[in-house]
């Protein structure tokens, strides 16, 4: 049975330090003993990352789960079980698992799924809704789980506002999961109608209405394309994640997988 009373400055792994990776593991520098990443296989831009935030490399992923305390998987979605079963293996048969945080954007079954790979109720459910927070009073960090708390805590007067929704896993996958739907499903929808307009040969006439109407098209478009090509590829799994999500709870999910085509195609 696993203690998860953490020492006063405890060793917090990030796994990876992405652009909100390396700004969580910024902010939990002043909270903790050290913050580690693992290096094994990281491109050069995620080691400038980890850096310029002044995290502490750690030759790979056992290492670091075997050194740290708690452990914080930020991850594209569609790695989110595979990196939680590296953890799991680097750490099973120990007196002491780490308090595995998995903030990743992810469906309640996913997170049951990993939840599953440890003992003792040893994760909890995390989403960040926001962008990385170097300054406060842009993003939250939603938790939930048995143990949920006591992350709160760990990022009391940080950047990130930690805020827990109950004892419960998959709360918070199910809040980041909804929320998504209007940040990321809804816009998609531009894509889709860009495609079929030029597909169709309605493109300049429909531009014509939409501005006849009000509608910026090219603003929203520009807007959402953009974006798309920067990180389509990550939310392909996190629509798939989402729409599981919806499925789950009876309610259509087809939004989502739409969405994730449009990223894919993007």
């Amino acid at each position: 049975m696993s203690d998860w009373t953490l020492p006063a400055r405890p060793v917090i792994g990030i796994l990876h330090p992405g652009a909100m990776g390396a700004a969580l593991g910024s902010a939990l520098k002043a909270r903790a003993g050290a913050v580690i990443w693992a290096a094994a296989g990281r491109s050069q831009a995620t080691s400038k990352r980890a850096e310029l935030a002044d995290l502490i490399a750690v030759p790979d992923v056992g290492e670091l789960a075997r050194r740290a305390h708690v452990v914080i998987s930020i991850c594209p979605p569609g790695a989110a079980r595979e990196v939680a079963a590296q953890v799991a293996e680097a750490v099973a048969g120990q007196d002491r698992t780490p308090l595995y945080v998995d903030a990743n954007a992810v469906s309640p079954a996913t997170v049951a799924a990993i939840g599953g790979l440890f003992p003792d109720d040893a994760v909890v459910d995390g989403a960040v809704i926001g962008p990385p927070a170097w300054e406060a009073g842009s993003t939250v960090l939603w938790l939930s789980g048995p143990h949920a708390s006591t992350v709160e805590a760990l990022f009391a007067g940080t950047p990130f506002a930690a805020r827990t929704l109950g004892p419960e896993p998959g709360t918070a996958s199910a809040l980041k999961a909804c929320f998504a739907l209007q940040s990321k499903a809804l816009p998609a929808i531009w894509l889709a109608l860009d495609e079929a307009a030029r597909t169709l040969g309605v493109d300049g006439p429909l531009r014509e209405e939409l501005a006849r109407t009000g509608v910026d098209y090219p603003a929203e478009l520009a807007a959402v394309a953009g974006r798309a090509k920067e990180k389509g590829w990550r939310w392909v799994a996190e629509m798939e994640e989402a729409a599981d999500t919806l499925a789950a709870a009876g309610v259509p999910d087809g939004f989502s997988r739409a969405a994730a085509e449009m990223y894919r195609r993007a």
